[in-house]
């Protein structure tokens, strides 16, 4: 049985703040016909423990080690402003983007507007009916981005769940116009290969290049077939989003990539990429890309190439995501060690895997490495009924410092410092208790981003948040203002 340690971070109680939001928020259904979520878009349900595990949570809820089923929790330097339930979509939270005063939030049945001109009372502007995971979200100007990846019988709002071994079945990028919040209108769809897990926006003034992340190719997806060793470039001119084309699918991995479990054990196979970010100022991106890392020159945005591979097959099962310090000299990779489905945040697993790489980029131009540094993992034990890895999250640009917030699904929400690449500590944390004593109920922050002042999280189960931190480390971001953010294309803050 794996015991459950007393954190090492003051805990203090928080009563729950219900904020108010619009009822009078249409649902929409962007398409020609009504949709019906589907429940295999959807993450597994509840998996059973052993009664051993139960006795633990259990335990350590009495014994004040983890919060109490739905309790929610934080540091003295975090508040919680406000939560949002799910309302119209009751499928699993996915990732955020932001624009002016809103916020708008991926869900696996469509995607949600909030307002959020007042952090303490978001209101809710409009719900779009759009089934398809894993629906991540990105805006450029008058454009929203979604993502699809499932198979679907097409490229409508209206869509049901089909075999992705049928030839007709469609899977890729969505595209909407956003100019009025109150009525999303869907005005183009791009097929891709295997889908769109993810998408990285690189916009430019006339157009917008979107990099199509997809992986898990198979000789019976006729859409989908093997090898799978790039990623889809579309390019969507502003003034005529309909035609919007994929312009060109670059190989990453000309050898094939980290061939995973066969020769690595407990690695994954590299059959493309999860997810990529791009730092358009540096003219840089780094991917993760299952079993290895990358960091590419966008010196022609349509083609990115390579110009350093990382792998790591001691402690890294899936990398899944990359950010960017603010100097553009350091990254940090993601390890999705349990696919974001497993209890790896507890003694067991350990304090380096499931966790962050941090990685200092050396040299100049297409010379630059990844030079490895340390781990990052929260210090916080979590139950074995709750699914706890490193997710999404974005810099907090606080002068002369490298500080990062990030989702860990149950693990909730850690502000840490990097600035010492090789010795990184968490400064603050929001977390809520186990969704369940007696099974892994999968749920928690699946990203958490910070825009303007506040921090804004889309929990997978429990809904919006928004968190302030009052810390003298990043009182120096509070100024900052950004007109648009997708965390993936990462701005220069200064």
């Amino acid at each position: 049985m794996t015991s459950l340690h007393t954190p090492r971070v003051r805990r203090r109680p928080l009563r729950a703040v219900a904020a108010a939001f619009g009822l009078a928020a249409s649902l929409l259904v962007a398409g020609p016909a009504a949709a019906t979520p589907d429940p295999g878009d959807h993450p597994s349900g509840a998996r059973e423990v052993s009664r051993g595990q139960e006795a633990d949570t259990r335990a350590a809820i009495k014994n004040g080690d983890i919060p109490g089923v739905d309790e929610a929790v934080h540091s003295a330097n975090v508040r919680h402003l406000a939560n949002i339930p799910k309302q119209a979509l009751q499928g699993t939270n996915s990732d955020l983007a932001f624009q002016g005063k809103y916020a708008f939030a991926g869900n696996y049945d469509g995607f949600v507007i909030y307002d959020i001109s007042r952090p303490k009372a978001p209101r809710t502007v409009s719900q779009v009916l759009c089934p398809g995971s894993q629906n991540d979200v990105s805006v450029s100007g008058n454009l929203l981005f979604l993502s699809t990846d499932s198979s679907r019988s097409d490229n409508s709002c209206g869509s049901a769940a089909q075999p992705a071994t049928e030839k007709s079945s469609w899977e890729g990028m969505k595209i909407f116009d956003i100019s009025d919040k109150k009525n999303p209108k869907y005005v183009a769809a791009v097929e891709t290969a295997c889908g769109s897990h993810t998408h990285t926006l690189l916009p430019e003034r006339r157009n917008v290049y979107v990099y199509v992340s997809s992986y898990s190719p198979s000789a019976t997806f006729p859409d989908c077939q093997p090898p799978h060793d790039g990623i889809s470039v579309i390019k969507v001119p502003r003034s005529a989003p309909e035609k919007a084309a994929v312009v060109d699918f670059p190989v990453l991995f000309p050898d094939g990539g980290n061939p995973g479990g066969s020769t690595n054990p407990g690695v994954s196979q590299t059959t493309g990429c999860h997810d990529i970010t791009t730092f358009p100022k540096l003219k840089l991106a780094a991917g993760a890309c299952m079993g290895d890392g990358v960091l590419m020159d966008l010196s022609n945005p349509a083609a990115p190439k390579v110009i350093d591979r990382v792998q790591d097959n001691v402690n890294f099962a899936f990398w899944h995501s990359a950010t960017f310090n603010e100097r553009g000299n350091k990254v940090v990779f993601t390890d999705e060690l349990g696919g974001g489905g497993a209890a790896t945040c507890n003694e067991k697993t350990g304090p380096n895997r499931g966790a962050d790489g941090i990685y200092d980029i050396a040299g100049k131009g297409t010379h630059r490495k990844l030079v490895f540094k340390s781990y990052y993992k929260i210090p916080r034990h979590q139950a074995d009924t709750e699914n706890c890895v490193a997710h999404n999250g974005s810099l907090i640009p606080a002068r002369n410092r490298d500080i990062m917030v990030q989702a860990w699904y149950q693990g909730g929400v850690s502000i840490w410092d990097f600035t010492d690449s090789a010795h990184p500590k968490e400064i603050g944390y929001f977390e809520r208790g186990p969704l369940s004593t007696d099974a892994l109920v999968t749920g928690g922050a699946w990203s958490a981003y910070y825009y303007n002042g506040h921090i804004y999280s889309n929990d997978m189960a429990k809904g919006f948040d928004v968190l302030a931190i009052d810390d003298r480390r990043t009182d120096s971001a509070e100024p900052v203002r950004m007109r648009e953010l997708n965390v993936q294309t990462q701005p220069d803050y200064r």
